[in-house]
């Protein structure tokens, strides 16, 4: 049975997200989590919307499952070659080394993909597993529903109506958050390797973490499409798994999808709605 309290306390929670997105020209899916009560919350939860660079975990998650079977080691090197640092596209390593031959272990490689959400190491760790069907097919493996990942960075940057191949559910990544959480997606030494490469997360400062006390650990990662035809944002997101001053932790998910609005306004929405469900666990 719902309490009540849980009741008056979802209703609360929602007249204030619902205050936020009013008049906002954009669909957006919101998902929040308690890992401790199952108190749980969703707006547009069910919706199938683009994840862009989110999806960087459920392929982080699918190359640490094969490393936990053995078929690599995260101290394992490898060389990343100049043909592998494609430009135009968000690339940190390219940056820092743009004539490539560089040897980096598979868990820096890792980092760059998911701390920095490097295009061109995302795609390097693609062709290293086998592709993106790989990363499906462990997700489906691990009972991730409503979820689909067809598509690499280089695929999306040809055609900008790829970004839309890549979907998933907010109820679906936070309940991946969740598994993610209690170890059961990867070995104990995968999860707390991830969980660290997330804390250090340096993109989407703007989000969800923006408007939470400084220092409040956020193992989060974020997505982000730009305008591809200077009109349309695909999708400004961000998700995560936040712990509470008391130690007790929460899963959110906050996706902005099709939306005509500012960047700013974008990001400002999850930012004040990851703000509403902190106000809310800490009352």
């Amino acid at each position: 049975m719902v309490s009540a309290l849980a009741t008056a306390q979802k209703s609360a929670l929602d007249q204030k997200i619902k205050a936020v997105i009013k008049g906002k020209k954009a669909t957006v899916g919101i998902s929040v989590l308690d890992f401790d009560n199952n108190f749980e919350y969703n707006k547009n939860g069910d919706k199938k919307l683009p994840l862009l660079s989110v999806f960087k975990f459920h392929l982080a998650s699918a190359v640490l499952d094969m490393a936990d079977k053995g078929k690599f080691s995260t101290d394992q090197k490898f060389l990343i070659k100049k043909s592998d640092l494609l430009e135009n596209t968000w690339s940190p390593l390219r940056e820092k080394y743009p004539e490539g031959n560089v040897e980096l272990s598979l868990g820096e490689i890792i980092t760059y993909t998911v701390a920095q959400s490097d295009n061109n190491t995302c795609d390097f760790l693609l062709r290293l597993i086998g592709g993106t069907q790989t990363v499906q097919n462990f997700m489906d493996s691990k009972g991730a529903k409503d979820l689909k990942i067809q598509y690499n960075e280089d695929d999306m940057h040809k055609d900008w109506k790829n970004q839309y191949g890549n979907y998933s559910t907010t109820n679906s990544a936070v309940d991946l958050l969740k598994k993610f959480y209690d170890g059961k997606l990867l070995s104990k030494k995968s999860t707390d390797f991830l969980m660290q490469i997330m804390l250090g997360t340096t993109t989407g400062t703007n989000k969800i973490v923006e408007q939470l006390p400084k220092g409040t650990p956020v193992a989060h990662k974020t997505g982000s499409s730009g305008k591809p035809d200077n009109v349309l944002t695909v999708a400004e997101n961000d998700m995560g798994i936040i712990t509470l001053p008391n130690g007790k932790h929460y899963a959110i998910a906050v996706f902005v999808n099709n939306s005509t609005e500012t960047e700013k306004v974008n990001t400002r929405m999850v930012s004040d709605i990851s703000k509403i469900v902190w106000d809310n666990f800490n009352k």
